[in-house]
């Protein structure tokens, strides 16, 4: 089974120390794949040019084995994912904006209601069904964004900040979604500043840092924030001596 996400030599350059540059990373199957890093590390651009949002300056990104490039739209159908603020209609209730994201993402018109309504109890907001977007509050409005993301059979999650505005019922019914659809062999990329909750959710925790990967962290470390900033810390004395890959 190929990885369902691999990234290789991923360059996106805004300047000579902005964006990505080089970057390499793999989600496998059934795997929630963690990504943390300081603000500006290259997080959000690495996930935009994995959702073909911006292109990149070379190297490769491959979806189930399938380069970016190559991808037939049918396939969009299967990765789900969240960037930036969650989009919604905000004429619409959150059920019919529940019903427009299945229809986009193909879901057939026989299971589209049961899809809907899982997303709403899945993410705690069935009591909100009739709501206008408009009048969510932040944390809803963002388990609105993530139900639309969780909706059908995706084979890929990209999620950045997913428990943004999230209160922890939030964050806790979150942690249990995505790991019933890593059980289910999807694959999960996430971004995230909290280390304590990647810690007990992940798989595997990747530390970017100006624009590269540059190591892993040991979910079990108990000085798991500690380990974080000395990767950081020698990552960025290297780049001051001009030793970086």
């Amino acid at each position: 089974m190929p990885d369902r996400l691999r990234i290789t030599g991923a360059v996106r350059a805004y300047g000579p120390a902005a964006g990505v540059l080089g970057a390499s990373l793999r989600v496998r199957e059934g795997q929630i794949h963690a990504l943390v890093g300081l603000n500006g590390a290259g997080k959000t651009t690495l996930m935009r040019a994995v959702l073909g949002m911006i292109r990149l300056d070379s190297g490769a990104v491959r979806i189930g084995g399938v380069p970016l490039d190559r991808m037939p739209a049918s396939d969009w159908s299967r990765v789900g994912h969240l960037l930036d603020r969650p989009f919604a209609y905000p004429e619409l209730s959150v059920r019919a904006n529940l019903e427009v994201a299945a229809r986009l993402r193909g879901i057939p018109a026989g299971r589209a209601a049961d899809a809907v309504e899982g997303a709403l109890a899945g993410l705690g907001i069935a009591r909100y069904g009739r709501v206008r977007a408009a009048r969510l509050s932040k944390g809803n409005r963002q388990r609105l964004g993530l139900a639309a993301a969780l909706l059908g059979d995706a084979s890929l999650l990209v999620l950045d900040e997913p428990t943004d505005a999230l209160d922890p019922q939030g964050v806790i019914a979150l942690r249990e979604a995505l790991r019933e659809r890593a059980s289910r062999g999807a694959g999960v990329l996430v971004s995230s500043h909290h280390l304590d909750e990647v810690a007990r959710v992940a798989d595997r925790i990747s530390v970017m840092n100006r624009g590269l990967v540059i190591g892993t962290l040991d979910r079990d470390r108990a000085d798991l924030e500690r380990a974080f900033f000395d990767l950081v810390l020698e990552d960025d004395r290297r780049a001051d001596r001009g030793d970086r890959p």
